[in-house]
């Protein structure tokens, strides 16, 4: 049964890790040593549920926070999140900056020249809080699994999933 029908149908969610769904992908494949290429994190987020945007609207709010536990030969070079909506709720007497539906996180990374060759699983962790428009859940922090295959320096790379990286 999908989220949508499961939420018609009015089982409570238990945890927040139940709220929201992961999925990371590479722009180049392969990552030739020496370059730089960039992972998104696709966020699914339950419908009726939202998580509050990285840019929080007050600074008691937890923010939406994608960590890098990268191996010392891949090296973080930045992240992008995207902004938010603001929206109404009843526990807020002002609008909130939260994500809702789906969104994008981006990372920009290097491959060292020393990286080590082949498939390579690279550690995220997303935390988040996730809230209806009655309840706020605990905040959780969920590793996220991104794969890269590292080849040699020189060698060609093809851009990948296109609908997720800006050219």
């Amino acid at each position: 049964m999908g989220w949508a029908a499961a939420h018609a149908q009015g089982p409570a969610v238990q945890t927040a890790r139940e709220v929201v769904q992961t999925q990371a992908f590479s722009s180049l494949e392969p990552v030739p040593r020496g370059r730089s290429f960039e992972l998104a994190v696709v966020v699914t987020i339950r419908p009726g549920y939202h998580i509050n945007a990285h840019r929080v609207s007050d600074p008691f709010l937890i923010p939406t926070e994608l960590l890098a536990h990268f191996p010392p030969d891949v090296r973080l070079l930045g992240s992008s999140y995207p902004e938010g909506e603001e929206k109404r709720f009843s526990f807020s007497p002002t609008p909130l900056r939260v994500y809702t539906g789906r969104v994008v996180l981006r990372l920009k990374a290097q491959a060292g020249a020393r990286a080590h060759l082949g498939e390579r699983a690279l550690p995220l962790e997303l935390r988040y809080q996730a809230c209806s428009d009655t309840i706020c859940l605990p905040p959780v922090t969920v590793p996220v699994q991104a794969q890269v295959q590292v080849a040699p320096q020189g060698t060609a790379a093809r851009a990948t999933h296109p609908e997720l990286f800006r050219p």
